[in-house]
């Protein structure tokens, strides 16, 4: 199957939801390419940008799986 690489660009506002947002990426962890996460003590948020290389059926999944977190926004850029 044909892969992509991807950015993924996560904003995570409420606190409650880190531990479901690291589980879910935690099962892509086969695509993952790299992860960097910033906490953000000024903002009180956390910034994670998440590297992949997947099919696009499956990072379209775990955006969709991540925006649907309550306090979590997430874009993502595709390679062309």
């Amino acid at each position: 199957m044909e892969t992509r690489v991807a950015v993924m660009s996560i904003i995570v506002e409420n606190i409650q939801s880190v531990e479901t947002l690291n589980n879910i990426l935690h099962e892509y962890r086969d695509f993952i390419i790299g992860r960097m996460g910033i906490p953000y003590h000024h903002k009180k948020i956390n910034i994670i940008s998440i590297a992949l290389d997947a099919p696009q059926d499956e990072i379209s999944a775990l955006s969709g799986r991540i925006g649907n977190l309550e306090g979590v926004s997430v874009k993502t850029a595709f390679s062309k």
